[in-house]
């Protein structure tokens, strides 16, 4: 077994975004707390602590809090802009897993070297999966190589490909995940990184190994909003359908 399939039990594991809301920290940690708790008691698999509206010391309270919980569900994190970070975090706490934007693509070649060196070294340095994106939304093209390359060099990296199309909340495009496949001949987990609804969840997990999710479980599907747990149901019974399906 994959350690992608040793640190998630259930078939496609869905993870939700905490994106650190807020207008002060302590209102930021019980907002994160709350939407935890919802997320975790409809079934989802992992949850994502970002600095989307937060920063790096929010992301680090609300692993505290969240450590300290009994949620039932892997706790993972993505500090933007700051993967040294993120690295550390998941040496101070036990997180499951990391996400980072991008691993491969989004630096010009001569950066590229240093950077994939110093990932190897930040990766060797913890025990959580490493999820990396390849082309992923706001992220620049710079690498010069063609998009099978770059997808094989971020597969060699990390221990899942999250992929998206070009915008939060856009849905993946199914072709580019085909040919994310074509190109690592599925040797890594690929997981939809945006627009995955209860409409489209039968589709989109027939052809991916997981995904994360955050402005669909929020109030009028925006990233703004609040997590509701009527949409995370919603959501949670397709995917349970397309497991039972798969």
């Amino acid at each position: 077994m994959s350690r992608f399939g040793e640190t998630f039990i259930n078939p496609k594991p869905i993870l939700g975004m905490l994106h650190l809301a807020g207008e002060s920290p302590a209102a930021k940690l019980d907002q994160a707390e709350e939407e935890a708790r919802i997320m975790a008691g409809e079934g989802i698999d992992g949850l994502v602590v970002e600095n989307y509206f937060g920063d790096a010391e929010d992301v680090e309270r609300v692993l505290e809090r969240l450590c300290g919980l009994d949620l039932g569900t892997r706790i993972g994190i993505n500090v933007l802009r700051d993967n040294v970070c993120a690295f550390k975090l998941a040496k101070l706490y036990p997180v499951s897993f990391i996400q980072v934007d991008s691993v491969a693509g989004h630096l010009p070649l001569e950066q590229d070297a240093p950077f994939a060196a110093d990932l190897a070294a930040h990766r060797e340095s913890v025990p959580a999966l490493l999820l990396g994106g390849v082309r992923f939304k706001y992220q620049p093209i710079l690498s010069g190589r063609p998009e099978d390359e770059d997808v094989r060099i971020g597969a060699s990296r990390c221990d899942g490909l999250v992929v998206t199309s070009d915008a939060t909340g856009q849905p993946t495009d199914m072709d580019k995940v085909a040919r994310f496949r074509t190109a690592t001949g599925g040797t890594v987990p690929l997981l939809i990184g945006a627009g995955l609804t209860e409409t489209n969840a039968a589709e989109q997990l027939a052809h991916a190994d997981g995904a994360v999710v955050g402005s669909w479980f929020k109030h009028d599907h925006r990233d703004t909003g609040r997590v509701e747990a009527a949409h995370v149901a919603r959501l949670m019974r397709a995917v349970r359908a397309a497991r039972h399906a798969a």
